[in-house]
């Protein structure tokens, strides 16, 4: 009897919101051929990862079994689906798939890293397929809050595997596909082995909402409003962007969009044909010549980021523009979670200039991309699957979704990263677990995070920083006294005295009184005048901090 199996692998977003990667494989156990559907980041934070630019899945494994990789399938264009495509493209090799606007995205991307455009293939929505080894796959149009997404078709030898990706059920999205019942439905109706599903919102339990409700209410506010206008969303939202710039432009005033992404997003749907009907723009040089009543700014920033255009016009200034008292800025967005302290400080600085600001606390000027409890229930009726496998959402979210299956009769399994499913086992079970972490982008450098990088900076954060320099000469006689620099630490501490003063004074008696066979040993004596250092800051100031030991010895 043959033994070949499918697997599934989530390297990341099985067990948090970002950082997209799932691999499924066919084949013996241990020489499956395999795809990959996804690679995406996420972004950092100063708490846990300070000084990084961004975070990537560690792909080792894939990586490991490169020559397996048939192909990579991206099915949107969100940074934690396509962000980390260029960075690891050479590292896996394999030719890339995507949708004509996800292409155009991905090509940028490529091309500022120095790859070939090429590498990106375009191809056309299902029913149209791409065989990459023993895998089928195609494109299935679903609505999402960036346009062209896809969930993915995976036709397999031992069954078919519907990945939804990031999806809701909208048919009026107003950029981009409708949601196709008859289309979805069509897809399960011979039998589907595994539905892996987008689980953000389960516990939301009412029907999502159509992106098609938020313009009346954001006409209604802009048409109100008496100053100058400004308002931001996320780049990506086309159709949100879309529905601001029309709103601006029937309120009677002249829109300008500031902010390098959401331009990026924009040209890309316009070369892309996704977009046609944009309304006209203006240039920030000319909005300046422009009365107040009289403009709409759409600027990006919508989660706070400290270079973006909304925290700039916050710090009071930006391309020449300014927000004064009376003018109204727009939040049309909701706030990640993690991102809340950007956002209110931006929000406290508008309120210093007078500017009156409009978050979506009331439900009005913002709908999800996801979708809600009863939507993923339909997408449950819709496939009909015999296995569903939660996936882009925390562990809380993955563990609700499968509760929601299991009361229904489906079997729901729950992967986190790293866990190796066995899709054609009765039941399916884990086949492996898997070594997932993350990646740092530092720089132009990519570093584990188990390398240390980043926990060092944490805790020179958190401690301070003290560096000890002493010379030694030939027979390992202190050349002087030791003298120390400081860093991120108080100058004085209880005893009133200078704080750098007080660690060399006991460090130098320390020397003085330390045998000569421990000055002939660096790592010995770097030990302890490190364990000398931290502990005399300990007592002045309640603090242990970094110590770096610098031993130079005249030969």
């Amino acid at each position: 009897m043959s033994n070949e199996r499918v697997i599934y692998l989530p390297l990341g977003g099985a067990g948090e919101i970002g950082m997209n990667t799932y691999v499924y494989g066919y084949g013996k156990p241990g020489k499956e051929k395999l795809i990959l559907v996804d690679l995406g980041l996420t972004f950092p934070d100063m708490e846990t990862s300070p000084g990084v630019d961004l975070i990537l899945p560690d792909i080792s494994w894939l990586e490991n079994r490169k020559r397996d990789l048939e192909a990579i399938f991206i099915t949107h264009a969100h940074e934690d689906h396509v962000g980390a495509i260029a960075h690891f493209y050479e590292r896996l090799d394999a030719p890339v798939y995507a949708r004509a606007f996800t292409g155009n995205i991905a090509r940028r991307k490529m091309s500022e890293h120095g790859h070939p455009e090429k590498a990106v293939q375009i191809v056309r929505p299902w029913p149209k397929v791409t065989e990459a080894g023993p895998f089928k796959v195609g494109f299935v149009p679903i609505s999402h809050s960036i346009p062209e997404s896809s969930g993915l078709v995976i036709d397999t030898p031992k069954g078919r595997i519907v990945h939804t990706g990031d999806f809701k059920i909208d048919t009026d999205p107003g950029v981009g596909e409708p949601f196709d019942h008859a289309m979805w439905e069509d897809l399960g109706k011979d039998g589907v082995l595994a539905l892996m599903c987008d689980s953000t919102n389960v516990f939301s339990a009412h029907e999502g909402r159509s992106e098609a409700t938020v313009g009346p209410e954001i006409e209604k506010l802009i048409a109100s409003a008496k100053g100058m206008v400004a308002a931001t969303t996320f780049a990506s939202n086309v159709a949100r962007v879309k529905t601001l710039a029309e709103a601006g432009e029937r309120a009677g005033r002249s829109v300008c969009m500031m902010g390098r992404a959401m331009r990026r997003m924009i040209e890309a749907a316009v070369e892309t044909g996704v977009l046609t009907d944009f309304p006209a723009t203006i240039s920030p040089e000319d909005a300046k010549n422009l009365p107040r009543e009289n403009l709409m700014l759409i600027v990006t920033g919508s989660q706070g980021e400290r270079r973006a255009a909304s925290a700039q016009l916050a710090n009071g200034k930006y391309q020449g523009l300014k927000l004064k008292e009376g003018d109204t800025f727009l939040f049309s967005s909701k706030t990640i979670p993690g991102n809340e302290r950007g956002v209110i400080r931006i929000i406290n600085q508008f309120s210093e200039l007078g500017v009156d600001v409009v978050d979506d606390s009331s439900g009005r000027y913002h709908v999800s991309g996801h979708a809600n409890r009863p939507d993923i229930e339909r997408m449950h009726e819709l496939i009909k699957p015999q296995i569903v496998v939660p996936m882009h959402g925390e562990h809380r979210h993955l563990r609700e979704h499968v509760k929601i299956c299991n009361a229904k009769g489906i079997h729901g399994v729950l992967a986190v990263n790293g866990m190796m499913i066995d899709l054609t086992a009765t039941p399916p079970k884990v086949a492996e677990h898997v070594e997932t972490g993350r990646t740092y982008l530092d720089g132009s450098v990519q570093v584990g995070a188990l390398d240390g990088v980043v926990r060092d900076r944490i805790r020179m954060a958190l401690n301070g920083h003290v560096t000890v320099n002493i010379i030694l000469d030939e027979d390992h006689e202190s050349l002087g006294d030791p003298w120390c620099e400081i860093k991120g630490l108080p100058e004085t501490g209880t005893s009133d005295a200078p704080l750098q003063d007080i660690l060399e004074e006991d460090l130098s008696q320390f020397l003085g009184r330390s045998a000569r066979k421990l000055r002939a040993d660096d790592d010995k004596l770097e030990e302890e005048l490190r364990r000398i250092a931290r502990q005399s800051a300990n007592g002045e100031i309640g603090k242990k901090p970094e110590v770096t030991v610098i031993i130079s010895r005249m030969t």
